[in-house]
């Protein structure tokens, strides 16, 4: 295991084309980074360029003690999970997790050891003699996992690699992987653009938006408070309100607001959908200004699932203690 430094780390294809625009970050050992963004904002080129297979501008990566900018992939000592599996379809489960081995030039009895010992933690003993055709994507997702495993690498790194699987699996692996890291306790770097992933599985997550690191934080603290109006647009579902008020933005998040008298309404929704999820409901409209008219604010409230919404004006209130202000030309928070 080792720490990871990030250090000015920039990426260009032209001068015109940057991409990576000086991310930094101290990534300590054992620490599982959740890199989340949109697609587009540059958090897989920045795995990449971590494994090897992109190279940087300008920066420094460190692994361990070691400035990694210059090695190449197999020499930096990590192990990479990919989106879509990267199984060799003619071998069984076992000859693809011990490849890699056989390749490094690892004993017999060594190889069986470790391929036995990850198949074991991943619930794949079972499975070592099928090809991956004969798996469910669960399964061949967790050979994928196991063939990172048996390197022993000090760095894991997971590009997207939940993305093909269905709902339920996704819930799964997630939890597969939480009890993984507390196993293994090795470094982690996962990108997604799923929030719920990186809600539920970071102890650190970075917030990537066109090449910048937005925010790094505890899940926790980025919901709480968000750095800019990007991350309180993109963190939360539905994301947080934002509505111009006193020369400012007003951030509210949708958990946070509840029907009240018209009197006592602090915002007023004028409702266009209502979307019944069962334990709640989503109501989406555009706030009313006082005069009446709605403005181009839109407006999303989580209630619970008695609350008597229809279509129609929605009063509701907030408490104050909830309340995140922006400022409109920069888009960065304002603390008081």
């Amino acid at each position: 295991m080792a720490a990871v430094s990030l250090r000015d780390v920039r990426k260009s294809y032209t001068p015109e084309l940057q991409v990576i625009h000086g991310v930094n970050m101290e990534i300590k050992d054992g620490e599982f980074i959740v890199i989340l963004g949109p697609s587009g904002c540059g958090k897989s080129t920045l795995l990449r360029m971590v494994a090897g297979l992109e190279t940087i501008t300008s920066g420094e990566i460190v692994i361990g003690d070691r400035v990694v900018n210059n090695l190449e992939p197999k020499d930096r000592d990590i192990a990479m999970v990919f989106q879509n599996y990267a199984l060799y379809p003619h071998m069984s489960v076992y000859d693809n997790m011990a490849y890699g081995l056989r390749i490094r030039g690892l004993s017999q009895n060594e190889i069986s050891e470790r391929v036995n010992k990850a198949a074991a933690i991943l619930e794949l003993k079972r499975f070592l003699d099928r090809k991956p055709r004969a798996l469910s994507g669960g399964q061949r997702q967790r050979v994928a996992m196991g063939r990172a495993i048996v390197r022993e690498p000090q760095v894991f790194l997971f590009d997207e690699p939940l993305s093909n699987l269905d709902a339920k699996l996704r819930v799964q692996m997630r939890g597969e992987l939480q009890s993984l890291h507390r196993r293994l306790g090795t470094t982690s770097l996962f990108v997604t653009h799923d929030q719920v992933e990186a809600m539920t599985l970071a102890q650190r997550m970075i917030v990537m938006n066109a090449g910048n690191a937005e925010q790094i934080g505890a899940p926790l603290e980025v919901y709480a408070k968000p750095a800019t109006t990007f991350v309180a647009g993109f963190i939360g579902s539905p994301p947080m309100n934002l509505m111009p008020k006193d020369g400012k933005l007003l951030g509210v998040r949708p958990e946070h607001l509840e029907p009240c008298a018209a009197s006592e309404a602090m915002i007023t929704i004028d409702v266009d959908l209502i979307e019944p999820l069962g334990a709640d409901i989503i109501v989406y409209g555009h706030e009313v200004k006082p005069g009446g008219d709605p403005s181009s604010a839109r407006v999303a409230a989580r209630l619970p699932a008695d609350a008597k919404a229809q279509a129609g004006k929605l009063p509701v209130r907030y408490d104050r203690a909830n309340e995140h202000w922006f400022d409109p030309q920069s888009g960065k928070r304002i603390d008081a």
